[in-house]
């Protein structure tokens, strides 16, 4: 009965594709559906999403870029289909079989990425008002954190008996507020190279960029899938967010991610002003901070163990983080030398 109740409902989708349906499996948002012609993918999305959700797609197809699951069209050549006021789209099975670790298949991911980004970037331009409208709001709200900081470190220190946790934000305060000062530093660095600047690069972004959404066919090349989060941004909104969900595990010096980062930037290299941004938001310690926020305010502190343990995460991934950043230094530091050198040694052989 729940068998032949699957089919009923989507049936009248797949008439849009002149499919048969025979057999449906539930994952979630996505059904694979057997049919007459093979095996595929039915996707349900948000109809206030889809307009810009096809767009950017099929802006991609047309600039060659080719690694994203294909997204097939009705009869009609719709390529989402509406019914019962869900949006529906349809797309082929990929087998997603591992046949490599975890270090490649992200390799891969940072690559495609990257070449995502190349062919869609676009200069827009950006008003000297806007860009410090932006500055200025951002460093009033970094300011305010660093007060907070103070603030309850000397809280900390007038009492005669610490919590666990103000012991725990205690013995980190300093490693935080490090972090935070890094931020600043390099964000008004930013700030000075590009305040007369009123251009700025733009991609399309995935806006959920994850090894989920990144699938392999049996031959094992690689596309991205889920491109409902799709819009024109900054690729620092693509970045990030995968980093940081990466590095939010126990402290570990993570040289992989540190591969990945510079896997991306080989294929899509980033301007002077646009590292320093990129130093500037994942250097920021805004989790950690916000966490001591909330235990700070709340009226009720009888859950002490389970604040200490949230703390303690976001503590890790400040950690994981200053590495990687700390790694970077390095190797920029090391570029600029070599560049350096490179330059002493075309005057020296010039000059004889």
């Amino acid at each position: 009965m729940e068998k032949e109740n699957r089919l009923l409902k989507v049936a009248p989708i797949l008439r849009n594709y002149a499919l048969e349906p025979h057999f449906v499996e539930e994952r979630g948002r996505i059904r694979k559906i057997y049919t007459n012609k093979g095996v595929f993918a039915l996707k349900k999305i948000d109809p206030k999403h889809g307009g810009d959700f096809i767009r950017h797609v099929q802006s991609l197809f047309q600039k060659g870029y080719n690694r994203i699951v294909p997204i097939f069209p009705a009869i009609d050549g719709r390529y989402a289909v509406l019914h019962e006021n869900e949006l529906y789209y349809l797309m082929p099975w990929l087998a997603n079989e591992v046949k490599e670790n975890r270090f490649e298949r992200n390799q891969q991911l940072f690559r495609e990425l990257a070449r995502l980004h190349t062919l869609s970037v676009r200069e827009v331009t950006i008003s000297k008002e806007d860009r410090a409208e932006h500055y200025e709001k951002t460093l009033l709200e970094w300011e305010k954190e660093n007060e907070f900081l103070i603030g309850f470190i000397e809280s900390c220190e007038r009492r005669e008996y610490l919590s666990p946790f103000e012991l725990l934000f205690s013995l980190s305060y300093h490693d935080i507020s490090q972090a935070l000062q890094f931020s600043i530093k390099r964000f008004k660095a930013w700030y000075e190279k590009t305040e007369e600047n009123e251009k700025a690069r733009t991609v399309i972004i995935h806006g959920k960029v994850s090894t989920e959404h990144f699938l392999f066919d049996d031959k094992g090349h690689g596309y991205f899938a889920n491109f409902e989060k799709s819009r024109l941004g900054s690729p620092l909104h693509d970045l990030l967010p995968f980093l940081s969900r990466t590095l939010k595990t126990y402290p570990k010096r993570s040289e992989e991610c540190i591969e990945w980062i510079y896997t991306y930037l080989k294929y899509f290299p980033f301007k002077e002003d646009e590292l320093l941004l990129f130093q500037s938001y994942f250097a920021h310690p805004g989790a950690v901070i916000r966490s001591a926020e909330n235990y700070f305010k709340a009226s009720d502190r009888k859950g002490e163990r389970k604040s200490v343990l949230h703390f303690q995460r976001q503590y890790w991934l400040l950690k994981n983080t200053e590495y990687i950043l700390m790694r970077i230094e390095e190797i920029e530091a090391q570029k600029q030398q070599a560049k350096a050198s490179e330059e002493a040694n075309g005057q020296g052989g010039a000059q004889n």
